[in-house]
């Protein structure tokens, strides 16, 4: 046990002072007391118990004193609590290949059950945030404490088309900006802008805690580049840790009315039974396959790990081994209040005796 204010303890000196005070009290009681030439017969007359039931009220304002003394101090105990240093922002590819059926019931379905199974098993505390990207990527929830939250947009999450990995790499930059001041804002980028240069190789001073996961089943088709928003990444010490998800055979496209937003008539890659899918506009690389090779290069270059998850299950495993910066700290709890409120009890005690068995009528 530790205390906040140790110099109030000198308030303890109370506790014997009074017990000094009463022993000599009694002391001269004993010096003034009459003689009596009969023992046998005083001791008929005074009450068995009355010779230790005076001493109780003064052992209570004795005890009242010394906890309230104590609690003047603000006591503390330590305990060990785990503290989630990390801030995760969980960045979602929400393409419409994310329909594709390759991944039972689809894969939009399985990553939203992962994803949902990831926020759940977060260590309590633990800031979370998200980002949806397609054609664009915006930030769906600031990060936050609150899974529900977190939680109740996970479930709604609706598909659009295009795929901009770059732009959700900013984008949850910009998320950690708000809840760490020594990530600073990215801010709106030109694409023909060329990118910083990297302030140093990645990990050269070290990295905040705090990770981007960015999960997609496709390759970026809008926006900046993957790789030329990395230097970015680097500068602010962020790891990006990337997912690709889905298998390399193409399969159907089937959303439910939901998962689409209503926007079925927007829906080009086709309808259950195959046909229709576009594979054109990508630069020779399909909409349907994750572009594993810039994934990897862009964990690799910020720090970080990549992976690929072929179904659900796999998918759910990957999320499991992701990092988690989580210390065992000791926390100090006051516990003042309950000094005071027993040694106010003490002191009510020590009242209610000395009026039970008070010596006068």
């Amino acid at each position: 046990m530790s205390f906040a204010w140790p110099f109030a303890l000198v308030v303890l000196l109370a506790a014997p002072l009074t017990l000094g005070a009463y022993l000599w009290s009694l002391r001269r009681r004993r010096r003034a007391a009459v003689s009596y030439s009969s023992v046998a017969l005083l001791r008929s007359v005074i009450p068995p118990r009355s010779r230790w039931r005076r001493h109780i009220p003064v052992a209570l304002l004795l005890a009242s004193l010394a906890l309230l003394g104590i609690a003047s101090a603000r006591p503390q105990l330590s305990r060990s609590v785990p503290l989630a240093r990390t801030s995760i922002i969980l960045a979602v590819d929400v393409s419409r290949s994310m329909c594709a059926t390759d991944v039972d019931p689809n894969r939009l379905a399985a990553a939203q059950k992962a994803t949902r199974a990831f926020v759940n098993d977060q260590v309590a505390g633990t800031r979370m945030g998200l980002i949806v990207f397609a054609g664009t990527a915006q930030l769906a929830v600031a990060p936050t404490r609150d899974k529900s939250t977190l939680l109740h947009a996970i479930d709604g999450l609706t598909t659009s088309n295009g795929t901009a990995i770059g732009a959700a790499i900013l984008k949850s930059l910009d998320a950690l900006s708000t809840v760490n001041k020594d990530v600073a804002p990215v801010g709106d980028v030109n694409v023909d802008t060329p990118p910083p240069p990297p302030a140093g190789p990645a990990g050269s001073h070290g990295y905040v805690p705090d990770i981007v996961v960015l999960l997609t089943d496709g390759a970026n088709n809008r926006g900046i580049e993957p790789l030329d928003a990395v230097p970015y990444a680097v500068n602010r010490r962020v790891r990006v840790y990337t997912i690709g998800f889905g298998t390399t055979e193409p399969a159907p496209l089937v959303c439910s009315s939901e998962q689409l937003g209503g926007d079925e008539g927007d829906f080009r890659f086709g309808g259950p039974g195959g046909g229709g899918f576009v594979y054109g506009g990508f630069g020779g690389r399909s909409p349907l396959r994750a572009d594993l090779p810039t994934l990897q290069a862009v964990s690799a270059r910020t720090g970080a790990k990549s992976y690929a998850a072929q179904d659900a299950s796999q998918l759910q495993k990957v999320f499991a081994g992701l990092p988690r910066d989580v210390t065992v700290q000791k926390k100090k709890e006051e516990i003042t209040n309950w000094f005071g409120a027993i040694g106010a009890l003490f002191a009510l005690a020590a009242v209610a005796a000395s009026i039970r068995w008070s010596p006068y009528p």
